[in-house]
């Protein structure tokens, strides 16, 4: 008998210990236009790259530079073999000097004339004159050979544009070479940029003050927890609206710091976009994911059966609340708060704390 007693008690007891609520926490949607992750693929350049080749032909007698060397702006890479070219410029140098000579005789001889006029027919004075004039045309004329001369000189060195580092090495000691024909190669050191190929549906939501990082394609492959992932801060300098019509995309162009980085490397890129729209968001502590990657939340609803008599259980009105399993759909890849595209509205309040061990229907008291 008081077994059978204890268990009629015991059964009486269930309704009672069903009927107690559970503390939750919940938390209102709200509408908000939330910035948008997107992660792009792209490819660093250096902002500075030349093919170098001589002014003039010639043959190369110094080559001063070989692949990987660093230089800077104005330093000599190449010497071309001068020496006709020396001559050449001594013999306008001579020109030069002999015209002066003449153009100081013709000057002296003038002005004698003038200073005996009176003993001098005028034709005289004015063919001397006219010979100072030449004379100072012949002078003008040496001048400029002699100048040109110089710069043929000049232009058998061939000297760094840019500070950079040599990539290639097109010829050697010995070989004639012509202008336009490539010898050297650099690619400027200072500074990088990166191109990335972004969809163009995303066109009208960037501007060059949209934030961008970059990280490395090695950094996320090799992260470990004791070397955190270093992220670098980028700056858009350029937005080419058309770049491939068959891929839908368009080119991205950001500037960085060079230290660390060569150009060629394969990068990642995060743009923060702001959504142009306002859209339901949830904090991500409300989000129950199943094996099949289904997400739900729990939403906390005034119980229709229920009564409103003020007790400690219900909300601030009295009223009593049950929790109700809503299946909703998310986009991926988001931040704290989720934006939800299907399932929920703004107001709707879902469950934050406390919904680990919820069942549908179950009585819900909200703390706070």
């Amino acid at each position: 008998m008081p077994a059978l007693r204890l268990c009629l008690l015991s059964i009486l007891a269930l309704p009672l210990l069903a009927q107690a609520a559970t503390p939750v926490t919940v938390a209102t949607v709200e509408m908000k236009q939330p910035v948008r992750e997107l992660l792009i693929n792209g490819t660093l350049a250096a902002d500075q790259a030349a093919r170098l080749s001589a002014s003039v032909s010639g043959l190369v007698n110094r080559v001063g530079v070989d692949i990987g060397d660093a230089v800077g702006a104005g330093d000599v890479l190449l010497e071309l073999d001068a020496e006709l070219n020396q001559l050449a410029l001594r013999q306008a140098q001579a020109s030069y000097r002999q015209q002066a000579a003449t153009l100081n005789d013709a000057k002296r001889r003038l002005t004698e004339a003038n200073s005996l006029s009176r003993s001098i027919a005028a034709s005289e004075i004015r063919s001397l004159e006219a010979e100072v004039e030449t004379s100072k045309a012949s002078l003008a004329a040496s001048q400029a050979e002699v100048l040109r001369q110089k710069a043929l000189l000049k232009r058998h060195t061939l000297s760094a544009p840019f500070a950079g580092v040599i990539s290639a090495k097109l010829t050697e000691v010995g070989e004639w070479v012509t202008p336009g024909t490539p010898v050297l190669e650099l690619v400027g050191s200072n500074t990088l940029h990166a191109d990335f190929a972004v969809p163009q549906r995303y066109f009208s939501q960037i501007s060059q003050e949209t934030p961008l990082t970059i990280r490395l394609e090695s950094a996320s492959t090799s992260r470990t927890d004791s070397a955190p992932q270093t992220e670098i801060p980028a700056e858009i300098t350029a937005i080419v609206p058309v770049n491939d019509p068959s891929a839908r995309t368009f080119v991205l162009r950001a500037s960085l710091p060079s230290q660390g980085l060569t150009p060629g490397m394969a990068v990642f890129g995060n743009l923060s976009i702001q959504s142009s729209s306002a859209e339901p968001v949830v904090p991500r502590d409300a989000l129950l994911r199943d094996v099949q990657g289904n997400v739900s939340v729990w939403l906390a609803v005034v119980n229709a059966d229920g009564n409103a008599d003020g007790n400690a259980d219900g909300d601030a009105d009295g009223d009593e609340l049950v929790a109700r399993r809503r299946a909703i759909k998310v986009r991926p890849g988001q931040s704290d708060p989720v934006i939800v595209l299907e399932g929920l509205r703004k107001g709707d309040k879902v469950v934050v704390r406390g919904n680990e061990g919820l069942r549908d229907g179950d009585r819900i008291q909200v703390t706070r």
